[in-house]
């Protein structure tokens, strides 16, 4: 293990002096734990300027932090005159959270110490000593102009993956600058953002150089209730720091059971998920989505009419197919890229870091033609997976209607019959509804696929005032291609399977 900076070692002798203000051990002193003294050591290492800490809720992160603050405001950690500390937040109450830690803190030190301190609760929340050359901390919120002109020495973003982004960036560029004035350091904690690029979840994919990054996020795709992945994300719960491990189980199953935005939001905060906690605009939850998946042995055979959903993106967008067969259930996807920029920039152009080049790997997604996708080349292609069997039908966008008819002359499958449906409200609830429906009903299996499983994570619905939904492509975190794909196969394997059979006439001669 490498050595301890100076000021790391200043704070993990700091910290124990303290009295934990609050809680179940509220009295008592504060005792740091294995994921917190790891945090401190990395955050405070020699060349690093931002830690950044992604946890569950409830594991302490916010209280650490304010400790720190209160080191540094004392001078005893990282000691220059005219210290300042800011806590930023999304909103001045989130902040009055840490700030409420850091007076808990206070009011646990001796009283000639308690002393030195002059505390404002008016309109602006500031703490503010004479001691060692003097120290302020003050409570900002995600508003770039209130911090412009500062020159803080530490800065705490606490629960910056809920920070709005545009006026969270602005906040967060503001201190960031300001901090270099004086070789200051940033704390950036939170737990998970619901999607890959947030701004929070960059800087734990792509951290900048001088940055520490700690994070406790269980593997994808595991049970809710799942105790080993549950203590990856709430490490304290082993050292008795937060919610217990059987608390932990129980609400993961009271989770279950309800489903829905309960589940979302469970996954998110408790077990520190990228998922979004509030489904109230989401096509299919993860948990609704991952029910789709089964192992290659249990996946359902190729039999029957199989249905051809295709999605044609643009020069910079994915196009996709789906075929789906609707008398077993089996669903395959496939997605395209041009080759131009590669897999690799557009990961990081589109804030998913290597997860196209991963799905490139796993046989998700291809890279074919220079700037766009040869939409006759790519067609030709899915049919080829289907080793000689010919779609029943192939449904595409009324939108591209010219496009569609140039490629089905070219890859010859003119003759197949081609269905045209609209991602408005008039085809799209209906086809959100039916695929939705399929879901519900176990009609939709496949194997684990990152592709889908990523589109699906990403894919929001406008809901109208009756609550019908449809697609909102512009309103979607990341590339919802396969979504659409997949609404558009399977809704319309729905209608041929409801289909009513047609008996032959019957001809009578009077």
């Amino acid at each position: 293990m490498a050595r301890s900076s100076k000021e790391a070692l200043e704070a993990l002798r700091f910290l124990p002096r303290l009295i934990i203000p609050e809680g179940r051990l509220a009295g008592k002193p504060l005792k740091l734990a294995t994921y917190q003294k790891g945090f401190i050591r990395g955050a405070f290492a020699k060349g690093v300027e931002t830690g950044c800490l992604s946890i569950g809720r409830g594991n302490a992160k916010t209280a650490l932090s304010a400790g720190v603050a209160l080191g540094h405001l004392m001078g005893e950690i990282a000691c220059q005159p005219k210290r300042e500390i800011i806590f930023a937040a999304r909103n001045r109450d989130q902040a009055k959270t840490a700030f409420g830690f850091l007076l808990g803190f206070i009011e646990g030190l001796p009283e000639e110490e308690q002393e030195t301190f002059s505390i404002r609760r008016g309109s602006k929340l500031e703490v503010e000593t004479q001691e060692k050359g003097g120290g302020l901390a003050r409570v900002i919120a995600a508003d770039g102009k209130s911090i412009l002109g500062g020159a803080p020495t530490l800065a705490i973003l606490d629960e910056r993956a809920a920070w709005e982004r545009d006026k969270g960036d602005a906040l967060e560029n503001a201190i960031l600058s300001g901090l270099g004035k004086r070789d200051g350091r940033a704390l950036i904690i939170s737990t998970s953002a619901p999607d890959d690029a947030n701004t929070f979840s960059r800087w734990l994919d792509e951290p900048p150089l001088g940055t520490f990054v700690q994070e406790h996020r269980p593997d994808q795709g595991l049970p809710p209730d799942d105790l080993e992945s549950l203590l990856v994300a709430n490490p304290g719960a082993k050292e008795g720091i937060g919610p217990s491990p059987d608390w932990l189980v129980a609400q993961a199953r009271r989770a279950i059971a309800r489903g829905g935005s309960a589940l979302s939001s469970f996954r998110n905060l408790n077990r520190n998920e990228r998922v979004a906690s509030d489904d109230r605009s989401v096509l299919l939850t993860v948990d609704e989505w991952l029910s789709c998946e089964v192992s290659p042995d249990d996946l359902p055979e190729r039999f029957g009419p199989v249905v051809l959903g295709i999605d044609l993106g643009g020069s910079r967008s994915m196009s996709a197919a789906s075929l789906y067969w609707p008398e077993t259930g089996r669903l395959e996807c496939v997605g395209a890229f041009p080759a131009s920029p590669s897999l690799a920039d557009r990961g990081q152009a589109d804030g998913v870091a290597g997860r196209y080049v991963e799905m490139k790997d796993r046989g998700e997604l291809v890279t074919m033609g220079a700037a766009t996708v040869p939409v006759s080349r790519f067609m030709a292609d899915v049919v080829e997976k289907l080793d000689g069997q010919i779609p029943a039908s192939i449904v595409g966008d009324r939108f591209r209607h010219a496009e569609f008819l140039e490629a089905l002359r070219d890859a010859g499958l003119d003759r197949v019959p081609f269905i045209w449906r609209g991602f408005g409200w008039k085809d799209g609830s209906e086809d959100c509804e039916r695929l939705r429906r399929a879901v519900f009903e176990g009609e939709v299996k496949t194997i684990p696929s990152l592709l889908l499983r990523s589109a699906f994570s990403d894919a929001i619905t406008l809901v109208d005032p009756a609550g019908n939904h449809k697609l909102a492509a512009g309103r979607s975190k990341g590339r919802i291609d396969p979504v659409a794909a997949t609404v558009l196969a399977v809704s319309e394997g729905a209608r041929m399977r409801r289909a009513p059979n047609q008996s032959k006439g019957r001809l009578a001669w009077g």
